[in-house]
């Protein structure tokens, strides 16, 4: 069992939780998605963070370009390792 972590990078909290919720459904994903918010550098409005989704991957089941299409339609991206 591999220690596999994916973090999606989304730009605001409503896509980062449409997201989430939609993982479990499309990738079967069973443990809940945490949500982070990620303050841009300087930026102390809420509305200029990004919000990450951190997705726990024990099994490396998920593929990595799947994630990056599933990212895409919340015009966000699948930060890479």
């Amino acid at each position: 069992m591999s220690d596999v972590r994916h973090v999606l990078v989304l730009p605001d909290r409503d896509a980062a939780e449409e997201a989430a919720e939609e993982l479990g459904e499309r990738f079967g994903v069973t443990e809940e998605p945490q949500l982070v918010r990620d303050a841009l550098a300087g930026e102390d409005d809420a509305e200029d963070a990004q919000w990450l989704v951190v997705v726990e991957d024990p099994d490396g089941r998920l593929a990595a370009a799947e994630l990056d299409d599933f990212a895409a339609q919340w015009d966000g991206w699948r930060e890479e390792p």
